[in-house]
């Protein structure tokens, strides 16, 4: 299998946000801006990273019965060391995010790729997939937390654009969440057709 179609295929054809539409929970709570989107995006990043490449080197050790369940160990554990590993190094961010990064555990990204993917696959294949999935989970969110950001408060990662008193504060609540993820999704797929 070719490593780098496996990695094109998560950040364009298969991508969580837009295409997939997998993830939502944390795609509409933390893309209030840029830098929440992209920490988001990276956290998960990083637990399917690895739990993608744990769980295809012990595939074969797992029994049936308990497959899913030993799949949600290992994503918990990930989860549980980069929750610890965030209030430690970057308590900004881990503090803005909150309840977000736990709920990381019940991603649907995850636990379908573990399943879809993983399970049987290599461990190699199984990085560059939760590599490319990460990325494209990355990037939906980052792009929506931009464009949240810029529209409702004139900014992107902070700097400013244009003054905050033009910003739609919509774009920044939870109906902007939506109204943005819809207007990108429409772009997406017509850039997909085209």
């Amino acid at each position: 299998m070719n490593n780098f179609k496996v990695l094109m295929n998560g950040i364009i054809k298969e991508n969580p946000t837009f295409v997939l539409l997998l993830g939502m929970c944390p795609t509409l709570g933390t893309t209030s801006s840029a830098l929440n989107g992209m920490g988001m995006g990276l956290a998960t990043a990083f637990v399917l990273i690895c739990s993608n490449v744990v769980i295809s080197a012990i595939k074969n050790l797992i029994p049936d019965m308990v497959r899913i369940p030993a799949f949600v160990v290992v994503i918990a554990s990930f989860v549980t060391l980069l929750q610890m590993i965030m209030q430690a190094y970057v308590p900004a961010l881990y503090a803005t995010l909150g309840l977000f990064i736990p709920l990381i555990v019940v991603n649907c990204i995850l636990l379908g790729r573990a399943e879809a993917f993983a399970a049987k696959n290599g461990p190699v294949a199984s990085m560059f997939d939760g590599i490319g999935m990460g990325l494209g989970f990355t990037l939906g969110l980052t792009t929506l937390g931009a464009v949240r950001e810029l529209l409702g408060t004139g900014k992107i990662f902070g700097l400013t654009i244009y003054p905050e008193d033009y910003g739609m504060l919509t774009f920044v609540l939870a109906p902007g969440a939506f109204i943005a993820l819809g207007y990108l999704i429409a772009i997406v797929n017509r850039l997909r057709k085209a």
